[in-house]
């Protein structure tokens, strides 16, 4: 969509799991040293990491970007923000509401809701309501969103008995929606965030898919972590990739509120 209004957008981000401190712009890196996330966007985006957040960003506008898009950097206060967009899922929310350790939020939700200017629900439920409801009235934009599949690779899976396997934020989803589009799971093993698959995992993953018949299938991230790994590489011709892209349901206001932002910004900058 940036794209469309004639933006060069790149993203910057940490770079979780890798081993690269950066900045360095994503090329033909493998995942253990860019992360998996930096490594799946590559593909659609320029990606640029960086521990050191205003690095990153000087390297992309030295790149030619002319939009910076902060990969899970909400709570990042090293650069000034034109904009900031949240996520949360419908059916979890943000359970107790507490934060970290006693619950999942990194900083007091009232100070986060305060800075956002944009709120995306992502799937069917009710738990971010009071969310929403905050954000509308601070004046936010709230938008409807959900994961819509490959249909080639849905076509493909259906008809067959699958292992899915995930190390995601949250692996239940991903095997939800595999069933939630005809395709017949006869087993799951969900593994942790960012899980470092090795040779064991993955060869007791594919003993049980011979002996079951069954065909392995994972996430697209998880896939980019495999295929990158040269001890697994081997193994990826026996997995089917899962790719998902999240499909806004009003994309008009979110284009109206990507051209509003980006035109207070060069206000701002004049």
């Amino acid at each position: 969509m940036l794209r469309s209004l004639g933006e060069t957008p790149f993203v910057v981000s940490r770079g979780y799991g890798g081993s690269l401190t950066g900045p360095v712009r994503v090329a033909d890196h493998s995942a253990t040293e860019v992360g998996d996330e930096p490594k799946m966007m590559a593909r659609h985006v320029p990606v640029i990491v960086a521990r050191d957040r205003v690095a990153g960003a000087e390297l992309a506008r030295d790149e030619g970007a002319s939009v910076v898009l902060l990969d899970d950097g909400f709570q990042n206060p090293a650069l000034d923000k034109d904009a900031s967009v949240i996520v949360i899922d419908a059916a979890r929310g943000l359970g107790n509401g507490c934060v970290f350790p006693a619950g999942p939020l990194r900083a007091p939700l009232a100070v986060q809701i305060a800075r956002t200017n944009a709120l995306v629900v992502i799937g069917e439920g009710n738990a971010a309501n009071d969310v929403a409801q905050g954000v509308v009235q601070r004046g936010g934009l709230v938008l409807r969103a959900a994961f819509v599949p490959d249909e080639p690779v849905v076509a493909r899976l259906r008809g067959q008995r699958v292992l899915a396997f995930a190390g995601i934020g949250d692996p239940v989803r991903f095997f939800a929606t595999l069933r939630a589009h005809g395709i017949e799971v006869a087993s799951q093993r969900a593994f942790a965030d960012h899980h470092p698959f090795t040779s064991d995992d993955i060869d007791a993953l594919a003993r049980e898919a011979q002996a079951g018949g069954l065909t392995l299938v994972t996430t697209e991230k998880d896939f980019a972590r495999i295929e990158g790994n040269p001890a697994l590489a081997a193994h990826a011709m026996q997995i089917v990739s899962f790719p998902v892209t999240l499909r806004i349901e009003d994309e008009g206001a979110l284009e109206d509120f990507l051209k509003d932002r980006l035109r207070r910004a060069r206000q701002d900058r004049q």
